[in-house]
């Protein structure tokens, strides 16, 4: 029986461990909290527990030499570590994290050992770089050109459950969302080069329309430029990797970035209230606040966005809750207990890809979209499309089926093949279209 050593028990690892567990591989999952490890295993007589830290060196070479192939859900600054101790043992790794330049570095060294790191095997990345491949190998196989890139992604509350002001709720780490809205952006549309500094970001919005669904904003989603190599189209005038949310987000995060809700700066809140936290940021003495920031980004006093951050209770005399932290700690502290899911509520992945593409003298936009809801009372949309992917390679890898060697992400056939026909059996695939422009 071969063995899977699974490395974290966050909140999308239990659908990866269910299906490996189903597929009858050994799975062990060492983590911190051993108590999460063993609430997946569930008695399993093919699982183990284990209460493991990333400072404990020894126990991971004990456990990785034991281990046929490793899957790493661990923060992405120890996957590093952890592939190296893969290399000494030549033992296979997979994650769904981007790819450093330091795990690129480590290419050769996979290859010589004859194990494949394969990375970014989620969601975004992972299921978006596989959908995208696809279609962009059948249309060059079909002697079509790449004129226009896009690839549209969301995790967001099914449209039923998004019933507060945000029109959001949080599926995964809300520290995580507020800081992405903190990075700058680079893209190229119609062959010129786009680069938004980090304020501006949700100033460059659009908004699609995804079927059944209806309208969505779109904003970028850091560096897209890279994609033109990886993806092998270098001919494409437009490059994009956006965002999407429901209707209403972008302006509302405009104001709370250029605030400073998102600074990082360690300060001591304890006995502020939240008004004299956002007096202290507008710099007024006055009690105020709304018609403050109303006049500080010219906007009426009767505004939907100051509605929204009135709802959320930063302008109320509650004390706030945490000690010391940055702004942008008080901000998801606050987050966290508004944006929350209810019992029987969904959440919902979006995954949009347009591409348009040249055949001679006809253009053709092919429109690929994966819609998927979470199970309710088993498994979030978001923890399976994030791990079952990794869960496939994993099997595909252990089976012979994937072949590669060395460190690589999901953009060749003999990759994304196997694993995108074996996650339509578990009902994630996309609907394609095709129209001629």
């Amino acid at each position: 029986m071969k063995k899977v050593l699974v490395l974290g028990a966050g909140l999308v690892s239990k659908p990866m461990v269910d299906y490996l567990l189903n597929k009858d591989f050994f799975v062990r999952v060492a983590t911190r909290t051993v108590s999460k490890a063993e609430a997946l295993i569930k008695n399993h007589k093919n699982g183990e527990a284990v209460q493991w830290v990333v400072e404990q060196k020894d126990k991971l070479e004990e456990m990785v030499k034991d281990s046929d192939l490793v899957v790493s859900l661990l923060p992405y600054i120890y996957h590093v570590q952890v592939a190296e101790v893969c290399i000494k043992y030549k033992k296979h790794m997979v994650t769904t994290s981007y790819v450093s330049d330091k795990m690129q570095n480590l290419d050769k060294n996979a290859r010589e050992a004859g194990i494949i790191i394969l990375n970014e095997i989620g969601l975004d990345p992972g299921i978006d770089h596989m959908s995208s491949m696809e279609v962009i190998d059948n249309i060059k196989a079909a002697g079509g050109k790449i004129i226009s890139f896009r690839s549209l992604c969301g995790s967001l509350p099914a449209p039923e459950a998004s019933n507060n002001p945000f029109r959001y709720k949080f599926g995964w780490s809300p520290r995580g969302v507020a800081l992405a809205g903190r990075n700058s952006a680079r893209y190229i549309e119609n062959g010129s080069l786009v680069e938004i500094p980090g304020r501006e970001l949700f100033k460059h919005y659009y908004t699609t329309k995804v079927n059944t669904i209806g309208e969505m904003e779109v904003y970028p989603n850091r560096d897209s430029v890279p994609y033109l190599k990886k993806y092998a189209i270098p001919e494409a005038k437009t490059i994009f990797r956006g965002t999407l949310r429901y209707p209403g987000w972008c302006n509302l995060w405009y104001i709370i970035s250029n605030l400073g809700l998102l600074e990082t700066e360690e300060k001591d809140f304890t006995g502020m209230a939240y008004s004299d936290f956002m007096k202290s940021i507008l710099k007024i003495k006055h009690n105020d606040i709304r018609g403050a920031i109303a006049a500080k980004f010219n906007l009426a006093k009767n505004s939907e966005v100051l509605d929204k951050l009135e709802w959320l209770g930063v302008f109320s005399e509650e004390p706030i809750r945490i000690g010391k932290g940055g702004n942008i700690d008080v901000l998801v502290d606050k987050l966290l207990e508004k944006l929350r899911y209810e019992n029987g509520e969904r959440d919902m992945v979006i995954l949009k890809d347009e591409i348009e593409a040249e055949y001679g003298n006809k253009k053709f936009l092919h429109v690929s979209t994966l819609i998927d809801y979470g199970l309710i009372g088993k498994d979030t949309a978001i923890a399976r499309t994030v791990s079952l992917p990794a869960a496939c390679a994993t099997k595909m890898i252990l089976e012979g089926k994937i072949t590669e060697r060395g460190v690589h992400i999901p953009v060749l056939p003999d990759i994304y093949k196997p694993v995108l026909k074996e996650l339509a059996t578990l009902g994630i695939k996309s609907k394609e279209e095709k129209k001629e422009l």
